[in-house]
């Protein structure tokens, strides 16, 4: 089978599918007891998204289990940082860069990268999970937009309020605008690199840009996004995401990808109208709903398709990522219904 016939890559470009495929943000992790088997193998998260066998494993947990129709790569926004030169660990908290940017020195020290020499372990994991996946089911890659991977490397990890990236955002303009330019260019070698290896859709996640305003967006983060959807062409599905992120909806349809991804506190109904069929949409179940009792899950999960009412180009998706906590029998009561849906 082709990429072409795979019912994802169909919807992603917004033609005509029997119903719309299913997967979900973070489908493989933690809520997994297969998953937490293997992680109690292993030396930590990084040794498993580091290690093409483990990753490869991990990717295809959900896919047996569940049968949804992508599989994403097991892996993390963080590892370009790495690959360009700085220190990452998680712990905890989760992931940290110990020496953050903050200053010329430090911006000009990143190193440029070739993924096949420094990301191989990427690709080998890509091929691996595409030699075991089910013939119709899509493989999905992944990368960190500029602009978030701007926040972790200046923040040096997770923040409320982002005070030194807006620093260096705000009063060294210019610095900000390099350090973006290297991320730029390494995000879409790193995204390129995953198509060659067998992804056939790769999503950009620009998790935090829901922290900046509209014309902040537009000024200090949309540009370099756009700059790598267009680096990569439109040979293959993209699908741009950024979390909690309704008022930059437009903004998104806006960088020349073939689909956004709508968070759960945004009406996917309205999402249709104001995008105008522009974009097919991803989305946009609440992560949080998952809690619920299956027979419960299994009621929304049709409400939602039912509101869509079959419009070409719909990606049925969480709104964010499945949460540790999630039992495994929610999450298939999810995909359960949306493979067995009829409108």
């Amino acid at each position: 089978m082709t990429d072409s016939k795979r019912l994802l890559v169909r919807a992603l470009r917004r033609e005509p599918t029997p119903r719309a495929p299913v997967w979900l943000m973070r489908q493989a992790g933690r809520y997994l007891p297969e998953y937490r088997e293997l992680r109690a193998r292993s030396k930590g998260f990084l040794d498993m998204a580091q290690n093409p066998e483990y990753a490869a494993e991990v990717t295809l947990q959900p896919v047996r289990r569940f049968g949804m129709d992508a599989a994403i790569l097991f892996s993390d926004i963080l590892l370009p940082l790495q690959a360009m030169g700085m220190e990452l660990v998680f712990d905890e908290r989760g992931p940290v860069l110990p020496h953050p940017l903050r200053d010329r020195r430090a911006v000009e020290a990143l190193q440029p990268v070739e993924p096949r020499e420094k990301l191989g372990y990427v690709g080998e994991a890509l091929e691996r999970v595409r030699a075991g996946l089910p013939e119709e089911t899509a493989l999905i890659g992944f990368c960190g937009a500029p602009f978030t991977l701007a926040c972790y490397a200046i923040e040096g990890g997770t923040s409320r309020t982002f005070s030194f990236l807006r620093t260096m955002m705000y009063r060294e303009e210019e610095l900000f605008a390099e350090l973006l330019d290297r991320l730029a260019v390494v995000v879409a070698r790193h995204l390129r690199y995953q198509l060659d290896c067998g992804a056939e859709a790769v999503v950009l996640f620009d998790t935090w840009a829901a922290a900046l305003t509209a014309e902040d967006y537009r000024r200090y983060s949309a540009p370099w996004s756009k700059r790598v959807v267009d680096e990569l062409g439109d040979g293959a599905p993209r699908v741009v995401f950024g979390g909690a992120a309704d008022h930059l909806l437009e903004d998104l349809a806006a960088l020349g990808a073939e689909a956004v991804a709508v968070d759960h506190r945004t009406s996917l109904v309205d999402a249709f109208e104001r995008t105008g069929g522009r974009v097919a949409l991803q989305g946009n179940f609440d992560p949080m709903a998952l809690f619920a009792a299956p027979e419960e899950v299994a009621r929304r999960t049709r409400a939602l398709l039912d509101a869509v009412d079959g419009r070409p180009g719909h990606v049925l998706n969480l709104g964010h990522g499945v949460l540790k906590q999630t039992a495994p029998e929610c999450v298939g009561a999810f995909v359960k219904t949306a493979l067995e849906y009829a409108r």
